[in-house]
């Protein structure tokens, strides 16, 4: 493989315009195309197989106009009075009807003649359910009770809601001006005499992906990279590589919308997050290795302005040798940490879900990207700058070569590392393992209302309905009661049995039948539950549900199953939480086959493992005690972790923390093959790679934790957690703990059992056959 990307590095530096308009062709081909094409993106999560998304396919075999409720183009605007005021007051009265009035003349809502007021609702439901109820023989109490689990106006008559839906077939079908469209009127509705809020699928849609995150994380990176190689020019490089892959891969993702409905609206921003951060890196690795090589021909001890004007000596053939070593050699280790990246990320498709699968895939695919745009485009553009690559000089910053005889950063801090090794590698681990312990409280629960920024319309909307209703307003289930099984003349006894059964489970406040079919072979039943959305008391009171069904259907013939936007949330989160062990040890296992592969040693793949295992579980911990418990008081919201978060950050720092690992251990390596000792191998590589790999570090921290600056609680938490991870994970396990360990095993580092060497492919990944 190395003498395959000599031949592309070299050849991209030669022909530099035809590799260039390749990738401008394709860029812009893909821009064109996902403009045309492209769809809004997905807004609902959903796992074929789960019980209640089962439950919720039956309903609608039963109940065609059922629909699916995960992505019902629906919501509701919740309209309160100020204090000590009722909506029945002659001013809010006023404004609640100017409301009604202007959503009644909206063409693209469905049934405008359903849109009534909450006042009008709640009396014609009241007179409704009273009449049919009474007829029924239940309870004045009862019938006031389920009366006040479905009214659309509050008791003190301040709060009321107004449900509406769009004529669309779903909620990612809305068209974008219709929804600005809704949003502005309810906007100007809302006044010192009504507050108006809202919240649903049909308020989801997606909304401008801002590019703060993206500007800060390259600001950042351009400082790091001009203190890396103390040159303007030199420094734009990797930023120039990365966007235009990042960009390739954006569109990509869009056009993909026209293909698949998987796409999830969280999609474009992770994939953006993880495209930047390995795009810098990779192309500040080959960039480095490209300045080193031009240093061996040209001789060391050079500053920056020195180098400059020695590259202007070089031919052309003498810098495009020095491009193709580059590529040949460090475009080798990139190709590896860009598979590992992949690996870890398309492995999340055996977890067959396919919203998270679409964003690993997505994710994946602008790595792919980002790889080769260092491997072609890159070169291309450093062969059009020709001998101005290292021109226009950093003032005060010197960026000496790893090969000066002035000991570099890396060098004192490895020996300070070779003279306590035991002292390095215990407060390590004792420092990772202290901060893993609040993973212990991992909570999990998918994204919903309650979880949108404080002070936002979907918040606002939420929080007033949980007081004014209740929380379990917010968490309706509905219990679809199969009875095609029991005798015509026993259902509605079996019916009233499941009401009964279902209405004195714990947790639950309120159960009433709220549709039957014609047969009576089918009935739903609406439960209220006591608690909100993602209470872990709701989450009980589901499973106490579902764990009276074989009882009752034993004792009548029926079955029941729950279903509904909580339930179906809450078995994604328990399905997630399931698999979260499994994925672990399986990216383990993987991690320690592929460096077991690369590095010819069973010592360096299980150090590595290991020492990943730590650095992800002191981040699950420090992100547990700051997004979830609120620790210090930082995070003004705090919320359980979303249910797909932890999943992917493993399979994220799984490829980033093996990129580290390359980056590393390749030049210790390669000291060791070519006959150094073990403690002078690993000295010699990690001063060699700690540069690279502190840069890389640094902007990748800078790019994650940039990401924090977005609304959306997923992608907070995920840049918060990245960056975290790449902390500890560069600085801690790949910088002291790796280090001391192979220094404590010396020379049994690189011990592999000669049967296995057999058998093991050999992978060139430090670029040997160059140099023969």
């Amino acid at each position: 493989m190395a003498k395959f990307l000599y031949r592309i590095g070299k050849s991209a530096y030669h022909h530099k315009w035809r590799f260039i308009a390749v990738w401008l062709i394709i860029l812009f081909a893909l821009g064109g195309l996902a403009t045309t094409f492209s769809k809004s993106t997905n807004t609902s999560f959903s796992i074929p197989g789960l019980d209640s998304v089962v439950t919720q396919e039956k309903m609608q075999e039963r109940f065609p106009d059922a629909g699916d409720m995960a992505s019902a183009p629906t919501g509701s605007i919740v309209v309160q009075a100020p204090a000590g005021k009722s909506l029945q007051d002659p001013d809010q009265e006023a404004a609640v009807a100017k409301l009604v009035q202007d959503l009644q003349s909206k063409p693209y809502l469905a049934n405008t003649e359903a849109i009534v007021a909450p006042q009008l609702a709640a009396m014609g439901m009241q007179q409704q359910l009273t009449e049919a109820k009474t007829a029924q023989g239940v309870p004045e109490e009862q019938i006031a009770a389920d009366i006040r689990a479905l009214s659309p106006l509050s008791e003190d008559g301040r709060t009321g809601t107004i449900n509406v839906a769009f004529d669309a077939a779903s909620a990612m079908d809305i068209d974008a001006a219709d929804r600005t469209d809704l949003k502005s009127t309810l906007d100007a509705a809302a006044s010192d005499n009504l507050q108006v809020s809202y919240a649903g699928q049909a308020f989801s849609g997606q909304g401008e992906m801002g590019m703060a995150s993206e500007l800060i994380g390259i600001a950042v990176a351009a400082l790091v990279l001009m203190i890396t190689f103390g040159s303007f020019v030199a420094a734009g490089m990797p930023l120039i590589s990365a966007v235009v892959g990042v960009a390739i891969g954006l569109l990509g993702v869009m056009l993909g919308t026209a293909f698949t409905d998987s796409i999830n609206d969280m999609t474009p921003t992770l994939a953006s997050m993880i495209g930047l951060a390995v795009g810098i890196d990779y192309a500040l690795f080959i960039v480095s290795r490209f300045r080193n090589e031009l240093i061996a021909q040209i001789g060391n001890d050079l500053t920056p302005a020195e180098l400059a004007a020695e590259i202007k000596k070089t031919t052309v053939a003498q810098r495009a040798e020095a491009m193709g070593l580059a590529v040949g050699k460090a475009g080798s280790a990139v190709v590896f940490a860009g598979i590992t990246v992949i690996i870890a990320l398309t492995a999340l498709s055996i977890i067959n879900i396919p919203f998270l699968t679409a964003m690993a895939l997505a994710a994946a695919a602008t790595v792919v990207i980002a790889v080769l745009v260092a491997l072609s485009f890159l070169p291309a553009v450093l062969g059009l700058l020709g001998t101005k690559v290292f021109a226009a000089r950093v003032p005060g910053v010197q960026a000496p070569d790893p090969e000066d005889e002035k000991p570099t950063m890396g060098l004192l801090w490895v020996r300070r590392i070779r003279n306590r090794p035991i002292l390095h590698l215990v407060l390590g681990v004792v420092f990772l393992g202290l901060l893993a312990i609040p993973a212990g409280q991992l909570r999990l629960a998918m994204p919903t209302d309650g979880s949108e920024p404080l002070g936002s319309p979907a918040r606002v909307a939420y929080e007033t309905t949980a007081e004014a209703f209740g929380p379990g307003r917010n968490a309706p289930m509905i219990a679809l009661v199969d009875l095609v099984d029991v005798a015509p003349e026993q259902r509605q006894q079996a019916m009233g049995a499941a009401l009964s059964e279902i209405s004195a489970t714990e947790g639950v406040e309120n159960a009433q039948v709220v549709k039957t079919t014609d047969s009576l072979d089918t009935a739903q039943i609406m439960i209220t539950p006591k608690y909100g959305a993602t209470d872990e008391r709701t989450s009980e009171t589901l499973t106490a549900l579902r764990d009276h069904v074989p009882a009752f259907e034993e004792a009548t013939g029926a079955t029941y199953g729950i279903t509904g936007v909580t339930p179906i949330f809450d078995d994604i989160s328990a399905r997630l939480q399931n698999v979260l062990l499994p994925y672990i040890a399986i990216v383990l296992a993987l991690a320690f086959l592929v460096l077991m592969l690369v590095f010819r040693s069973i010592w360096v793949p299980l150090i590595a493992a290991a020492g990943f295992a730590l650095s992800v579980a002191a981040t699950f911990g420090i992100t547990v005690g700051f997004f979830q418990e609120g620790w210090l008081g930082l995070i003004d919201d705090p919320q359980p972790l979303l249910s797909f978060l932890p999943i992917m950050l493993i399979g994220l720092v799984f490829g980033l923390a093996m990129d580290y690992q390359v980056f590393l251990v390749t030049r210790m390596r390669e000291g060791w093959a070519h006959g150094k000792t073990a403690g002078n191998a690993t000295s010699n590589g990690f001063k060699h790679g700690a540069r690279v790999v502190t840069a890389a570090a640094l902007i990748m921290i800078s790019v994650f934790a940039a990401f924090m600056m977005q609304d959306a609680a997923f992608i907070k938490t995920m840049g918060f957690a990245l960056a975290v991870a790449v902390a500890f994970d560069a600085f801690v396990v790949r910088m002291m703990i790796i280090p001391a360990t192979m220094f404590l095993l010396d020379e049994r580092a690189w011990w592999l059992p000669k049967w296995i060497d057999r058998i093991l492919p050999k992978v060139d990944i430090e670029g040997e056959a160059l140099a023969k």
